[in-house]
């Protein structure tokens, strides 16, 4: 919902590009995060706030995906207008907001649909259409139910387009952490010295859902012929380098990149944490 004193929201693109024949297309800046100009979180900004310079961002938050190559949740937003051939349905923010039982957190989903309801614990929240009309772009390309009474379980947002349900989408509260989950881009990779493995690592409960507030130092080890190429967890202000063999979770996540060392083969590759039970997966370089 906000942008730059320079820049604009999505929104107001999609909507200039569909009303002014004078736009051909649009530019974002950025598809990734990137080091340096963290608007708004620079040294001026920490500063004016009573904090150090160490406390400001090191990276810029104008991504559509973050530093690791993770999705945002403004990438959804993107994919629903800008691919119309896939259903999108993407709910935000995660639900595990005990603070906050009895106060209203706002809701919005992505989705290509044209209208969705929204249901917290079976009970419906209302059904919202797109407005293609509106002057106010967000009410063109996203649904919102901003007065939701939080309470703890799950939102189910069901889609439809053009009267015809075109799927679902849920979020869940989470019990504690309980483990680590590694789940590798691809299980086989060549030796071509160039392809390297993106492993995500997740701190997940007894369910196996994704635990959105854990925090978690993690160390990886690799047993085989791959070393890191690089690890981060997508936190803009995060001073972790990259070459590196522990990384503390980002909303629950974070990301090892590795590549192959001489000979390959099979690679097993752990990952640990204090109170989480540990995780693995093997990958092959053939």
């Amino acid at each position: 919902m906000y942008a730059p004193w320079w820049a604009e929201i999505a929104d107001n693109d999609f909507m200039w590009q569909q009303e002014e024949p004078y736009v051909a297309g649009e530019f974002v800046w950025t598809g990734f995060d990137y080091l340096g100009e963290p608007t708004p979180y620079n040294n001026e900004w920490a500063t004016g706030h009573g904090l150090s310079t160490t406390e400001a961002s090191r990276s810029s938050y104008f991504g559509i995906v973050d530093l690791c190559g993770m999705p945002k949740d403004r990438y959804f937003l993107y994919k629903s207008y800008w691919n119309q051939e896939v259903n999108t349905i993407h709910i935000l923010p995660h639900w595990n907001w005990e603070q906050k039982i009895g106060d209203t957190v706002p809701v919005f989903v992505y989705s290509n649909g044209d209208c969705a309801e929204l249901f917290l614990n079976g009970k419906s929240q209302g059904r919202r259409c797109k407005n293609p009309k509106s002057e106010n772009s967000v009410e063109r390309f996203r649904f919102m139910w901003n007065e939701v009474v939080y309470e703890p379980g799950e939102l189910v947002a069901v889609a439809s387009k053009e009267g015809r349900e075109i799927g679902k989408a849920s979020v869940k509260t989470t019990g504690e952490p309980l483990k680590i989950r590694l789940t590798p881009e691809k299980q086989t990779l060549s030796m071509s010295g160039v392809e390297l493995s993106f492993i995500l690592i997740e701190a997940v409960d007894k369910q196996g859902n994704p635990c959105p507030t854990a925090q978690n130092e993690i160390t990886i080890k690799i047993r085989g012929n791959a070393q890191i190429a690089g690890i981060d967890n997508g936190n803009p202000r995060s001073l972790n380098p990259f070459q590196s063999n522990t990384v503390p979770l980002f909303y629950g996540k974070a990301m090892v990149i590795l590549r192959a060392t001489e000979n390959g083969g099979k690679v097993e590759i752990e990952a640990q944490a204090n109170g989480l039970e540990k995780g693995n997966v093997n990958i092959e370089f053939e």
